[in-house]
């Protein structure tokens, strides 16, 4: 992963959208380079480590998937075994795309430091977790950090603990924890808030069924758009139905690198285009009626036309009173020459 961006870094989210099949997840990695993606994410866990056998699902979870299992039984459905992560590191090597995933302990941790990642991203639901984010701070890679249920203490809290590991290279992400989640609930405007607040680069994270809260991020500065990503938004699983498909994210990555060149720069100056337009659209100052040289200049022999030519109209107070060197028709441009200064 660069560690630096210049244009607007999106990660195609896989997640779990694999569904626990490898050649599921090489298939999405194929797709999500087709589809634009700078990056595609994965998780890596194991449902023994990170949630307890008679835990139950997440509300959003019992809407999309059968309600009889536990959490444990469906996340157990989800993993996709170690040794199939160097294969898929493969691939995205192979085919240029980054590889991203998200730990979520120690043993994760370690593993995906052997297969030597460059990057981590953690979770919202790993915001509050400070020891955890400490050790992955520890190996000084790059942190992509998500605030879903968070506060903006919390986020501080987070950036400070990541720091006191010596470790400043951290892109926070706001984020909205439901999936789907409602555009109104996506509260774009808090990233910037993030920003000036812990002093980070900032993006976001998006659970929205459309595209506008992403759009609206890039127009306000994020480095980084995540949207989840599934080959078929109707496979079973919990992710898939709040998911672009390989069309709609392409739509979306369209979409951001539109926006982009949109922004432009600070800088507000015409364009070539538009001095080229000037000369036929601008003004310039015309004589209205027939004059005889020798005529002193009065407002009602004036008139303001295109194209732009002789003297500017600003020019207008400086010439009122001014005698004409020559005799002029209607619609002649006043210039210097017809001017007796």
């Amino acid at each position: 992963m660069s560690k630096l961006y210049k244009k607007t870094y999106i990660i195609a989210e896989v997640g779990v959208n694999h569904n626990g099949d490898p050649a599921i997840a090489k298939e999405l990695i194929k797709q999500a380079k087709a589809s634009g993606a700078d990056c595609v994410k994965f998780q890596t866990f194991k449902a023994s480590q990170i949630v307890t056998k008679t835990s139950p699902k997440a509300k959003y979870q019992l809407e999309v998937t059968e309600k009889s299992e536990s959490q444990y039984e469906m996340l157990k459905k989800l993993e996709l075994d170690f040794k199939d992560y160097k294969m898929l590191i493969d691939y995205c090597d192979e085919i240029n795309i980054d590889f991203l995933s998200t730990p979520y302990n120690l043993e994760d941790l370690i593993f995906l430091e052997e297969l030597n990642v460059d990057s981590y991203k953690i979770a919202s639901g790993q915001l509050t977790e400070l020891p955890f984010l400490k050790e992955v701070a520890k190996r000084k890679k790059t942190i992509l950090l998500s605030t879903g249920m968070g506060t903006l203490a919390n986020v501080f809290d987070a950036v400070e603990a990541i720091r006191s590991e010596g470790n400043d290279d951290i892109i926070v992400l706001q984020c909205t924890t439901n999936y789907p989640s409602k555009i109104e609930e996506a509260n774009i405007l808090a990233m910037n808030t993030i920003k000036e607040a812990c002093g980070v680069r900032v993006g976001y994270s998006d659970h929205v069924t459309n595209n506008y809260a992403c759009y609206a991020s890039v127009a306000l500065g994020a480095e980084v758009v995540e949207k989840h990503f599934t080959l078929d938004k109707n496979m079973e699983g919990p992710d898939h139905t709040c998911s672009l498909t390989p069309s709609e994210f392409a739509e979306l990555v369209d979409g951001i690198r539109n926006i982009e060149m949109s922004l432009g720069s600070k800088v507000k100056r015409p364009s070539q285009i538009e001095m080229e337009n000037s000369l036929g659209m601008k003004r310039g100052m015309v004589i209205i009626q027939e004059i005889e040289a020798g005529t002193i200049l009065t407002a009602k022999h004036i008139g303001f036309k295109r194209p732009l030519k002789g003297l500017p109209i600003n020019m207008l107070d400086q010439i009122i009173g001014k005698e004409i060197s020559k005799s002029m028709s209607i619609d002649e441009a006043l210039d210097y020459d017809c001017i007796v200064w």
